[in-house]
């Protein structure tokens, strides 16, 4: 769930190594930014997605009153901000699609994995004697990921084709 990895190791590797022996610094600065580029939709696409998951409580007992936030940004923002592309063109090329846990408040490195499964469960406001459940569209990251998958390998192999035929 963490994360997407865009890759067919055996023709990327060589046509790395081509890369490299043939010195097309701008083949290969092309490749990157067009492999980057069939990525990006997927990354926008998760980044909406969980800006706009639905996520409902059990609500409130009666007379029960909140409290303060643990985190002064909203949940939803802060794993969509956390959403990263990387592209690499060297020993193991590909593109990889991850939730960057370091840009998650303490605590929260779990939450986008719980809200996959479709339930996050949590102390009131940090209170560890009371706990709560709320439900999430399951398998968000999955389903988006899916929906993306024959594009970008559509795309890579494009890419892959295009920088074969420049290094001849």
């Amino acid at each position: 769930m963490r994360e997407v990895r865009i890759s067919n190791t055996g023709s990327l590797l060589e046509l790395s190594r081509r890369l490299r022996a043939a010195g097309g610094e701008n083949i290969r600065q092309s490749m990157h930014r067009r492999i980057r580029r069939a990525a990006e939709p997927l990354k926008d696409d998760l980044t909406s997605t969980m800006r706009g998951l639905d996520i409902r409580s059990q609500g409130r007992g009666q007379g029960k009153r909140g409290g303060p936030s643990l985190n002064d940004r909203p949940l939803r923002a802060t794993i969509a901000d956390a959403i990263r592309i990387s592209v690499r063109t060297g020993a193991s090329p590909g593109a990889r699609v991850w939730i960057d846990r370091g840009r998650l408040p303490a605590g929260y490195e779990n939450i986008p994995h719980q809200l996959n499964t479709g339930r996050l469960r949590h102390p009131v406001f940090g209170n560890r004697r009371r706990w709560v459940n709320q439900y999430a569209t399951p398998l968000w990251w999955d389903a988006t990921v899916r929906r993306h998958t024959p594009r970008m390998e559509r795309e890579v192999a494009r890419v892959l084709d295009d920088v074969r035929r420049r290094l001849g």
